[in-house]
């Protein structure tokens, strides 16, 4: 009997599956593929069951012969391993980013004569409705805040970029791009005090109070699923700090980041070309202590920004600091940098790791940014930030186009660097 091979990333069952099934069943034995975790979150998915219950759920389904495990999301390990005569899938792998499966599929097929059946994609409103409430289910506070947790468990390093609007919240959560045969993706959102200013057309110096800032977090909410890294500045008053934490905790935000400054804020890259004047260890301790002690759940993470290298306050300050900061019960530890070597970022992750292994690091290379992501996971780096980048390509781009539009006296000019509001507007889910 030929062997028929589907890959399912789902936790719940529709018609759509149980189409896929009862046409895999015309043409032999039907094997399905649970996805692992660690593809699941390449491939734009989040599971909200562990793997162990998706393939007791697939074992369940009338015509399944046997479940197994794909670890890759290209299809590899299963078609080395099982050489299944057919693959079958919903037709909608056709386009976007999961075209690039699709076609290492019918390559790898291809060297030994296996076929690709493709399945008109079930689309109706039954269907629709279940992936709406797939989104919601990872969109509420209590799923979406324990997932950066999750994440660091997961992931070698957790991707995380900017956003600052409900638009570039889309952008971070629908970009998927394919490179050299792997899937890939932004895994949470950073909320920068600095974009959020900027979009406000404010200066970054925690002018925009928090009821706005929280404003930002809820249209960005309303509309996306990942995690959020909210930067919280100085955190403020210790007294108004405990109010931040619980507000951001009922908000499903993942984690607060807090720098070790006071005083009015100054921007970390302009230095010491600027006063900025740095609280004491002891001030800070008491600050992540009053942070932790506050909050109601353990998902929440409270992560202290070091700007001991900013300030050129040398390394062993910073590492005392760290080490202080991480006594205290802060979760995860921001070093910051505004050179374009990453040595010094470097040196003080692997002295960090030397005595302390697990407390996450967290990193900005906004100036180093020569160096990898891989680079910085093997020197113990857990989170990778880019922290701007989304605002600093959209002014430039905007303000061209104004330039070019008072010069010619219309937009025609400007007409083929734009994308199509059609185009944008995809982006956008409907009810």
């Amino acid at each position: 009997m030929k062997t028929v091979y589907t890959c399912f990333c789902t936790d719940v069952i529709h018609e759509g599956h149980i189409n896929i099934i009862q046409n895999a069943k015309k043409y032999g034995r039907v094997v399905v593929g649970a996805l692992c975790d660690k593809a699941l979150i390449r491939f734009n998915k989040f599971p909200t069951i562990s793997l162990e219950d998706r393939v007791k759920l697939y074992q369940q389904l009338d015509g399944v012969d046997e479940v197994v495990i794909q670890e890759s999301a290209m299809y590899d390990d299963v078609i080395e391993k099982l050489h299944p005569d057919y693959i079958i899938h919903g037709d909608n792998w056709k386009e976007g980013a999961a075209s690039a499966i699709r076609a290492n599929v019918e390559k790898k097929l291809s060297e030994y004569g296996g076929e690709i059946i493709d399945v008109p994609y079930t689309y109706n409103p039954v269907v629709k409705k279940i992936d709406r409430q797939l989104r919601e289910k990872l969109a509420m506070p209590e799923y979406r805040r324990k997932r950066l947790r999750q994440l660091i468990e997961m992931c070698p390093v957790v991707k995380t970029i900017e956003a600052h609007s409900g638009l570039t919240g889309l952008i971070a959560e629908k970009t998927v791009v394919e490179v050299d045969g792997k899937l890939d993706q932004f895994d949470a959102m950073w909320v920068s005090s600095l974009c959020d200013s900027t979009a406000k057309g404010k200066p970054d110096i925690e002018l925009v109070d928090m009821t706005s800032r929280f404003r930002t977090i809820d249209d960005i909410m309303e509309v996306t699923t990942k995690p959020i890294i909210f930067d919280g500045d100085t955190g403020g008053l210790t007294e108004h700090f405990v109010y931040t934490v619980r507000s951001l905790e009922r908000m499903g935000v993942s984690a607060i980041i807090i720098e070790d400054k006071k005083g009015l804020k100054k921007n970390s890259l302009f230095g010491t070309e600027v006063e900025q004047t740095q609280a004491t260890i002891e001030e800070m301790s008491a600050k992540i202590r009053a942070g932790k002690e506050a909050q109601l759940t353990d998902d929440f993470m409270i992560i202290a920004r070091i700007e001991s290298l900013i300030l050129e306050k040398g390394m062993d300050d910073a590492l005392a600091r760290a080490f202080a900061f991480a006594e205290a019960g802060a979760d995860g530890i921001m070093i910051h940098s505004r050179k374009k070597d990453p040595a010094e970022i470097l040196e003080f992750c692997d002295k960090f790791r030397e005595k302390d292994k697990k407390t996450p690091i967290v990193v900005v290379p906004t100036s180093f940014n020569i160096i990898t992501e891989d680079e910085l996971a093997a020197h113990g780096v857990n989170i990778v930030i880019y922290a701007n980048q989304l605002t600093r390509s959209a002014f430039p781009a905007m303000q061209q186009t104004a330039i070019d539009i008072l010069k010619n006296h219309r937009a025609k000019e400007v007409d083929d660097r734009l994308m199509s509001i059609k185009n944008i507007i995809t982006l956008i889910d409907e009810l």
